[in-house]
């Protein structure tokens, strides 16, 4: 491939991604030239592709329908990575999305015309907007701590986990407070000793978990930080941990016992300034993610605060530029709203002459 021209760029075909490709359809922007979606992956899925084999449908707070075509009935105790590929698989068929990939997005520059280069290995893609998905997957957050490079075990993310069984045996220390370190460090408690370790207490919420109540709370709070140009806070950990029946069940069992943040790691541990000290095999890092927005570096886009400033999925500084994917619509509470609304903000861009 060389040069493409098109009017709409969309990167990533996760949950947002897709949701901003049914809205470009719907909107009448035709396939290749009107529009294109570029993800890095090397099949459907989005991040849920890479989930960790033992996280079961039943052990998420729920998949939200993409627009135009529910999930349907499926096996609660199927992996959840095999649903929503399967998922996403039958959707991109479905409405002909346009999908390319393995794309991996290298950088997005500005061009003297007004347009976008959308620069990969794979070609380039001469745009006039971008929707730009890609999410934070594939960007973890390793947080550094003093020692931490004579550490003689393993250090492993989140990101990397596949399952309980690799930390038999071992004496693992979990660092994190969200929902993925508690799933994580229940499996392992099974097969290993572990201790917890948080920066804070953590917090436990009695009651389901409603979108509707929770959620728009939580995106709301997650949407006054980009607009001020700040960097988002995790629409996931704004909302706290729900106490469920696992949950309590790794509490009776002494699973969920917390320690604060240790000092600094030692060859062999962690350790505390107060002398405690704690021996461990492996530290696993639930420290979550961050937004993967490295490509767009070139277009200068960061505020003085260290973020984005956005007006709903608009960049501020850029009216070419949607973020889907990112802030309050970095989950799937909001990624489908954002589809819409990005796709809004693109006829609006590109009228009268947007589709082709």
């Amino acid at each position: 491939m060389n040069g493409h021209d098109v009017d709409v760029v969309v990167i990533g075909a996760g949950q947002a991604g897709l949701s901003a490709g049914y809205f470009l359809h719907r909107d009448g922007f035709a396939p290749e030239s009107g529009y294109v979606i570029l993800d890095g992956d090397d099949g459907p899925g989005g991040a849920w592709r890479h989930r960790w084999r033992t996280l079961r449908l039943d052990g998420v707070h729920g998949i939200h329908d993409l627009p135009g075509m529910a999930l349907g009935s499926a096996d609660p105790a199927r992996p959840a990575a095999e649903v929503v590929a399967d998922y996403f698989q039958a959707y991109e068929q479905e409405f002909g999305l346009p999908v390319h990939r393995p794309v991996r997005v290298d950088a997005v520059r500005d061009r003297s015309d007004g347009r976008l280069d959308v620069v990969s290995a794979a070609g380039t893609w001469t745009t006039r907007a971008l929707v730009n998905a890609t999410g934070t997957w594939t960007r973890p957050f390793w947080p550094y701590y003093p020692g931490q490079e004579s550490f003689r075990g393993r250090q492993v993310h989140t990101a990397d986990y596949r399952g309980p069984e690799e930390f038999a045996g071992a004496h693992v220390v979990v660092v994190g407070g969200g929902t993925s370190a508690v799933q994580l460090l229940g499996e392992i408690s099974e097969v290993a000793e572990t201790t917890w370790v948080t920066r804070r207490p953590p917090d436990f919420r009695v009651g389901e978990f409603t979108p509707q109540e929770h959620g728009r709370a939580a995106v709301a709070k997650v949407d006054e930080r980009v607009r001020a140009g700040l960097p988002p806070a995790s629409v996931v950990g704004v909302t706290g941990l729900v106490d469920t029946p696992r949950t309590r069940e790794l509490r009776e069992r002494g699973v969920l016992r917390r320690l604060p943040m240790f000092d600094r790691i030692t060859p062999d541990g962690v350790g505390w300034a107060d002398g405690r000290f704690v021996r461990a095999d492996v530290i696993l890092w639930c420290t979550g993610f961050r937004a993967a927005l490295d490509h767009l570096a070139p277009l200068r886009l960061r505020a003085p605060g260290g973020g984005i400033t956005m007006d709903g999925t608009r960049v501020v500084a850029d009216e070419r530029i949607q973020l889907v994917g990112y802030g309050p619509s970095a989950s799937t509470i909001g990624a489908n709203r954002a589809g819409r609304a990005a796709v809004r903000e693109v006829r609006r861009f590109l009228r009268p002459t947007s589709a082709r």
